[in-house]
């Protein structure tokens, strides 16, 4: 691992050199870890950031270009105990060392992380050393790290009210989650177009998007229903995700399938119905946009964690929720045209998903980490 540089600001007032006080984002692995910290690290514009990960994760690409980048060797603990649990036990005892040593010589002034499992060391390494620790938990069931080691940290920030009761021995406060600075610029762009998708019209618009897991399943289901659904004269923007082996299989003038689409803004603030998995990072930005949306959790994440984040977006009246295992393209394709007949039902879904963004969450977030290290 490098080793933290002091950076020095020049004090406006006085001339001399104004120490900044610097921090340790540790973040790893999905965009759901990276962009609450990002977005949150923009609004730390006082401070000296530099970030902890993983090699070979997306960090690895988002990160090194805007802040100094430290790795250590980690994975997560898996399945039944054995020799494997003894390597990643191992990892983490070096991890947590290699990481204490990183603060003290950088002379960092606390930690921040959103979870997973480099919150671990992170946060182990900042408390002995007495140094604050704050941690952001998007999902509505927290994960095990956050579970297990949010008694340890100064504050930890919610995304879902619902996380409060599976973290009884934590400082929480609900913040929502951070959304990208991209995402809401985009939003305020009153050039964005779709044009490049042949959007240009008025037509009722279904957006489909499997996330980075899992994409295939939905894909199958969507292909089979999109018949139906475009006789109703609606457009079909179907974001495939680049391991579906039937991605060129379906054609229509109204159908367009991309692996990724970089103006999700754009495409959701137009969008008439979503079918989406229930991951926290598109439920927030669902929210932001005001897009209602039929949520079918991926199956095999972690502790099922996406069900319990589209429970509260259905609970709130701003999702309808379906398990993978009952739906058919049949009921799908029922599902999404019932919705489409009922513009008013939509209306009120966007109402009540609009009611749960928001939108200055980098900002409570950056002010609540701010607080806690001028405390020290």
């Amino acid at each position: 691992m490098g080793e933290g540089l002091l950076v020095q600001k020049v004090d406006d007032t006085s001339g001399k050199p104004k120490r900044m006080p610097k921090l340790l984002i540790a973040a790893s692995g999905t965009g759901g870890h990276l962009f609450p910290a990002i977005a949150t690290a923009q609004q730390l514009s006082d401070y000296t950031i530099e970030w902890l990960g993983v090699p070979d994760r997306l960090e690895t690409e988002l990160v090194p270009g805007a802040y100094k980048l430290h790795t250590v060797k980690m994975g997560g603990v898996q399945g039944k105990l054995g020799l494997s649990t003894v390597k990643q036990l191992a990892r983490f005892t070096t991890a947590t060392m290699q990481v204490r040593r990183l603060l003290k010589r950088g002379q960092f002034q606390g930690v921040f992380t959103t979870g997973g499992y480099i919150a671990a060391p992170a946060i182990l390494a900042a408390r002995s050393l007495g140094l604050p620790a704050v941690l952001h938990e998007s999902n509505a069931l927290p994960g095990k790290v956050t579970r297990f080691l949010s008694g340890w940290c100064t504050t930890v920030a919610v995304g879902f009210a619902e996380a409060i009761e599976h973290l009884p021995k934590a400082q929480t406060v609900v913040v929502g989650t951070p959304v990208r600075s991209q995402f809401l610029d985009a939003l305020k762009n009153e050039q964005s177009s779709l044009s490049d998708l042949g959007i240009c019209d008025q037509k009722p618009l279904i957006v489909v998007l499997g996330g980075s897991q899992g994409a295939v399943a939905i894909n199958r289901l969507v292909r089979t229903a999109a018949p139906a659904w475009l006789e109703t004269g609606a457009r079909i923007v179907h974001i495939t995700g680049s391991n579906d082996p039937d991605a060129d299989s379906f054609e229509h003038a109204r159908y367009v399938h991309r692996p990724f689409y970089s103006d999700m803004a754009a495409l959701f603030g137009r969008a008439s119905l979503v079918v989406s998995r229930a991951g926290a990072g598109t439920l927030i930005e669902l929210a932001v946009t005001g897009t209602p949306s039929v949520l079918i959790p991926y199956p095999f994440a972690a502790e099922d964690h996406q069900t319990f984040n589209a429970i509260a977006f259905q609970k709130a009246g701003a999702a309808q929720l379906y398990q993978q295992s009952e739906l058919s393209a049949d009921k799908l394709q029922s599902i999404v045209i019932d919705l489409l007949n009922s513009p008013g039902q939509l209306e009120r879904m966007a109402m009540a998903a609009r009611g749960l963004a928001t939108v200055d969450s980098a900002a409570q977030m950056a002010k609540i980490i701010s607080a806690q290290l001028s405390a020290t």
